[in-house]
């Protein structure tokens, strides 16, 4: 192999051939120096920023709660309820015979006396029948008397043997089947007769006329379907409520308690109704028990169909029965629970049992005390031993 030729100073780079400057070394780790501050600084910076974020995000995870306190309720508690009115007594009068209507005495909104005639029904098949059947009673009748006369006579002939006595029977028989014929005619003379006075159609008791169909003219047919009736006739001077009572409060409705009731036509006035009866069963459908109440309305200011509502002053629950604002109320997969403030600042969830719910409060019977610090409307990630922060002391609240 050719031995390879050494190079030449020539041949070397200019920046090789330099000698290297004595202060590069020392400006070296003075810049790595420096790196390594600024890094450090930065590094202590960033913890310093974390640690403060984690204070603050801390202290804007505690939730600020307002606290009420339960009370014990001793005064009566109103409890309203919607109720409809109807009338003590309702009819509708049907035709009981087939005709035409002759004549009508009264419209709606007519005060009746019982008896009172409100319209009159021409009936000429009715007139028909009815003679027909009384002419039918004066035969049988006249048939009567001879059967009569001949049964008398036989009687006589068979005391002396002129007559057999099968003969003497057969008219005592004949004389028996006139008298069965002339009642037959006589009760199908009476019955005709009865339907002879629906022709005038009459109230059937003290009321108001609610409603009539009645026109001149028309065709009216006894038992007819989905006959209306005529006339409906309503007794307005007593009405009875209807109120369908939650069975919360079924126990508290004694007979003889006062109501009062308000019906929109009448803003701010007030009707005294008293509780009648119940119906002793609460509803599968509706969970309530069905109560009437009974109001005098001699005025007739109050009408039967109005919508109302019912007031019932109940009386207070026994000892030991809280009332709360339902605001503090929350409803967890456990139950009905509410959030109490323990004495190192916690929450705690009691799961409680309500009595009675009056809308914007509730009775609580079971799981609080009158001593605990209760939350009032409380946040719904609310969990139990979360650390709270009062705002302020609230004064008792009970609705």
């Amino acid at each position: 192999m050719p031995s390879e030729t050494p190079a030449s100073p020539q041949d070397t780079p200019e920046v090789l051939r330099r000698s290297p400057q004595p202060w590069l070394k020392p400006a070296a780790f003075a810049a790595a120096g420096l790196a390594v501050v600024v890094v450090a600084a930065g590094l202590v910076t960033r913890g310093l920023a974390s640690e403060d974020l984690k204070t603050t995000a801390s202290a804007a995870a505690v939730s600020t709660v307002e606290l009420i306190s339960p009370t014990a309720e001793t005064s009566a508690e109103p409890l309203t309820l919607p109720a409809s009115v109807e009338a003590n007594d309702i009819a509708a009068i049907h035709p009981r015979v087939n005709g035409y209507i002759k004549a009508w005495n009264v419209d709606i909104g007519a005060h009746v006396k019982a008896g009172q005639v409100l319209a009159d029904i021409d009936t000429p098949d009715l007139d028909q029948q009815l003679a027909q059947a009384k002419a039918a009673l004066t035969t049988a009748a006249a048939k009567q008397g001879v059967a009569k006369i001949s049964a008398d006579r036989w009687s006589r002939l068979l005391s002396r043997n002129a007559v057999s006595q099968q003969e003497t029977d057969e008219k005592a028989g004949g004389l028996a089947e006139a008298n069965a014929d002339v009642q037959a005619a006589k009760a199908d003379v009476d019955r005709l007769l009865a339907l002879e006075a629906f022709k005038r159609i009459t109230a059937p008791f003290d009321g108001v006329v609610t409603a009539r169909t009645a026109h001149v003219g028309a065709l009216v047919t006894a038992n007819a379907p989905n006959d209306p009736g005529l006339f409906t006739v309503a007794d307005v001077h007593r009405l009875r409520i209807y109120v369908r009572v939650p069975q919360a409060y079924s126990a508290d409705l004694k007979p003889g308690m006062e109501a009062s009731l308000a019906v929109p036509e009448y803003p701010g006035r007030a009707f005294l109704a008293k509780l009648a009866s119940t119906s002793e069963a609460v509803g599968a459908q509706s969970g309530a028990l069905l109560a009437e109440l009974q109001i005098d309305n001699a005025d007739q200011v109050l009408k039967p169909g109005d919508y109302a509502q019912a007031t019932f002053r109940l009386a207070p629950q026994s000892a030991g029965v809280l009332r709360l604002p339902a605001s503090a109320l929350m409803f967890r997969q456990k139950g009905m629970a509410v959030g109490v403030v323990d004495a190192t600042g916690h929450a705690r969830l009691r799961y409680v049992t309500m009595a009675r719910d009056f809308g914007t409060t509730v009775e609580i019977s079971a799981g609080l005390n009158a001593q605990d610090r209760v939350i009032d409307n409380p946040p719904d990630s609310l969990e139990d031993g979360e650390k709270v922060r009062v705002a302020q002391a609230a004064p008792a609240r009970h609705g």
